[in-house]
């Protein structure tokens, strides 16, 4: 159900693969609440999913941009602004892969020229992202800008390897540029610390799914699906939440605060 509460508001929405991805559903929601974005992958990632079935529903545009590039990343605000005849309200950085996690490389032999490839794909992206919208003054006063992240910023998983250092990085530059935007423009930035959640590159995880039910056993709500997600980062992006910067946001059921559930010791006994 539509509330609008996005509407006028223009924004770009970057890493939407396939209908399973969490971007794509935040896109959807966005437009379903008076939104108008533009819709951006990496050009190897355009031609692997299926972006361009959501751009045709959403009546999006669709630029490609590799977020590691500072050229691709101006060419596409400023061709975002073009379109949009005006500056841009928010931002969904949802980007992140790991080399090693690909090839099976466990995390005591890591190969270091795949973490540092890791490592400026999830984070380092976002930083370059920030750091051009600023320098293009590209973000209206009060807009908001959001990251996907993950608990394993904060907690071991073993079979998440790298990704979280990647994940620890990127939440860090949040909370950093958070206040240099917020000082400059009244810019927002926050990261989402999302339950584990079924999409083709969380997947792609060792034992995701063994993951997936000890999460769901572990919080009071179950996990927070891709849809649950969307309807979060719409909130974000909204004015309602004016005020919410440099946070760490979890939104997984209550699973972060749980320390054990019943159904896990009913399991072990």
């Amino acid at each position: 159900m539509s509330n609008n509460l996005l509407k006028g508001k223009k924004g770009i929405i970057f890493g939407a693969l396939d209908d399973k991805s969490i971007a794509w559903k935040v896109a959807e929601e966005c437009v379903e609440n008076g939104a108008k974005i533009i819709l951006t992958n990496a050009p190897t990632a355009l031609r692997l999913g299926s972006i361009n079935d959501l751009a045709k529903k959403c009546n999006s545009e669709v630029i490609p941009a590799d977020a590691t590039s500072l050229e691709d990343l101006e060419n596409l605000i400023s061709k975002s602004i073009k379109i949009f005849n005006g500056k841009i309200d928010f931002i969904l950085h949802s980007i992140g892969m790991s080399v090693n996690v690909r090839k099976k490389r466990p995390y005591t032999d890591l190969n270091y020229d795949y973490l540092m490839k890791g490592i400026d794909v999830s984070a380092i992206s976002f930083h370059k992202l920030l750091q051009t919208s600023m320098k293009l003054d590209a973000i209206n006063k009060w807009g908001s800008i959001l990251a996907l992240s993950y608990i394993a910023a904060q907690r071991t998983f073993p079979s998440y390897n790298d990704m979280a250092e990647n994940k620890a990085f990127l939440e860090s530059i949040a909370r950093s540029f958070g206040y240099h935007f917020g000082v400059k423009n009244k810019v927002r930035i926050n990261t989402i610390s999302q339950s584990p959640t079924i999409t083709t590159a969380g997947s792609g995880v060792e034992g995701f799914d063994t993951f997936f039910e000890y999460s769901e056993k572990m919080s009071p709500l179950g996990n927070a699906s891709a849809k649950d997600c969307a309807k979060f980062c719409v909130a974000l992006f909204s004015d309602y939440t004016k005020m919410v910067t440099m946070q760490n946001l979890y939104h997984d059921g209550g699973f972060s605060n749980t320390g054990i559930s019943e159904e896990i010791i009913e399991k072990l006994k």
